[in-house]
């Protein structure tokens, strides 16, 4: 299923740039900004998806119910490119007059089967990697089909973001989104033959819910004074009702204290016989309350995160548009599609990858005795990031430098910077999925990799806005950027990177680690 799935989303996504721009007569970095919109939604979707399942249908049928949507929207995209009345007319090279833009119903079924695509990739991916782990009783089982799972997904990506997306640019854009319907529809079928093979999972409820109840409740009772009586404190983690005073809870641990209201038994929590009244949005156990302030304590650092990923949304951004206006020629024969240079990335990070867990970190155990920390792993992964974006800065004002004088340059000097981007990726990516499985509460294990998804969704969201800035209060960034500084972008987010390094290591260096 994955494998049907990410072929044909990334066929679509990661050539979107391309498509809006000689297809859609859009400008550059409008299509730019649509395209982070759609990927941040994809990014976004799989929090929703988890909540929905945790707490209504089950992964099967969030999973099935997401890929039709996929499904669908791959169709209507193909419908786009197939009927001529559902796209603009292509602007002649030989005319001088303005391209004529996209009308509104043409913009609607554009933006409706992208939308489309967004929910329906987004809500199934990581909906059926639970969905087959739940298949598996022990740990090792389940971690060896998350290996093979992420594996399937990065080797259909990359297959994507070469194989169709050079049929797109070639063969041409019909052919290529036909293949993404036609492989969407082959991962459709192929998960719904297993149904019955699937171990059921009924819906345990939401617990990131439950983060929100503590907030509720603790704000309802702020008024409310803290008790340093245990028996003051709800302490049952069961859903059925408990007689107070009956078996002492523990108290509530001292940080960040004024969450403790929530756990608070006050006389509004109770019946006349002194059992606790179920209301979960005024009365929280403790160990819910606990857990929303581990949640609390791992923010500064997920935000640190965040700033790390806006620098490289942006830099795939640009990558494209840089890549559009480069000489993209391999031999006499071949051109590289600008869609697929990327793919450089989801080549080096899993080769640095394997060079990181079979050579330098046993090498570093054996030199100190002892692992390095996670938080140690994911600042190097900062640094590396910024370390791109300088050799960004620098081929890009070369590059503007030959621009113009009416020279060519070629696209192999990107490579440099997007291996850096993937060598970086190789440290902090698998240290923030594993650092936020270990930290998080017991009760959110099976969305703490959604939770990696989502700041990955928020970072393309707000590079947008950032780009809006840049666009609003410098002249950085026109539609034709060999007339603008994308070089200034790039130093811009060298200094950004370099405050938000300090930052992360501000608060990476007194947190104390948990579960481990």
């Amino acid at each position: 299923m994955i494998a049907g799935m990410s072929l044909g989303s990334t066929g679509i996504v990661g050539n979107l740039i391309v498509y809006l721009t000689r297809e859609f007569n859009i400008k550059s970095i409008t299509a730019t900004q649509i395209s982070n919109v759609v990927v941040g939604s994809t990014s976004i979707f799989p929090v929703v998806a988890a909540i929905v399942a945790d707490s209504f249908f089950g992964s099967f049928y969030v999973a099935f119910a997401s890929s039709c949507i996929l499904l669908l929207g791959t169709i209507l995209l193909f419908l786009t490119e197939t009927i001529n009345s559902l796209k603009p007319h292509p602007c002649s090279k030989d005319s001088s007059t303005t391209c004529k833009p996209p009308t509104g119903i043409q913009y609607t079924v554009l933006y409706i089967s992208i939308l489309l695509i967004s929910i329906g990739f987004g809500g199934s991916r990581f909906t059926a990697a639970s969905l087959g782990a739940n298949q598996f009783d022990k740990p090792e089982h389940q971690g060896t089909f998350f290996n093979w799972y992420f594996f399937t997904f990065y080797v259909a990506s990359g297959a994507a973001l070469t194989g169709i997306i050079y049929i797109e640019d070639n063969l041409g854009w019909a052919i290529g989104f036909g293949i993404c319907a036609v492989a969407a529809f082959v991962g459709v079928v192929v998960f719904v033959l297993g149904y019955r093979f699937y171990r059921a999972e009924k819906p345990q409820g939401s617990a990131i819910l439950d983060l929100g109840r503590v907030f509720v409740a603790s704000a309802r009772k702020w008024r409310c004074k803290l008790s340093s009586r245990a028996e003051d404190y709800y302490g049952s983690s069961s859903g059925h009702d408990v007689l107070v005073h009956v078996l002492p809870p523990p108290i509530p641990g001292k940080g960040l204290r004024f969450f403790n209201r929530a756990a608070l038994i006050t006389d509004a929590d109770l019946h006349s016989n002194g059992t606790i009244k179920k209301s979960s949005w005024r009365l929280c156990t403790i160990q819910q309350v606990e857990d929303f302030k581990k949640i609390v304590g791992i923010l500064p650092l997920w935000t640190s995160s965040l700033f790390l990923s806006i620098p490289i949304v942006m830099q795939m951004d640009f990558i494209i548009l840089q890549a559009l206006v480069m000489d993209r020629s391999l031999g006499y024969h071949f051109e590289i599609p600008a869609g697929s240079i990327s793919v450089i990335v989801l080549i080096s990070a899993p080769i640095f990858l394997t060079f990181l867990d079979r050579v330098l970190l046993p090498s570093w155990h054996k030199v100190t005795r002892k692992s390095p920390k996670l938080l140690h792993q994911i600042g190097v992964g900062h640094v590396f990031n910024v370390l791109g974006m300088v050799v960004s800065a620098l081929v890009e004002s070369k590059r503007l430098k030959l621009a113009h004088e009416h020279v060519s340059m070629s696209v192999l000097w990107l490579f440099p910077q997007l291996v850096l981007v993937g060598i970086g990726e190789a440290f902090h990516f698998p240290g923030q999925v594993t650092f936020y499985y270990q930290q998080f509460p017991q009760s959110l294990k099976s969305t703490s990799t959604a939770t990696v998804s989502m700041l990955i969704g928020v970072a393309f969201y707000m590079s947008n806005a950032l780009i809006d800035q840049v666009r609003r209060s410098t002249d950085w960034l026109p539609d034709d950027i060999n007339h603008g500084k994308i070089d200034n972008v790039y130093w811009m987010l060298v200094l950004l990177g370099g405050i938000n390094f300090v930052y992360y290591l501000f608060c990476s260096s007194p947190y104390k680690y948990e579960n481990v």
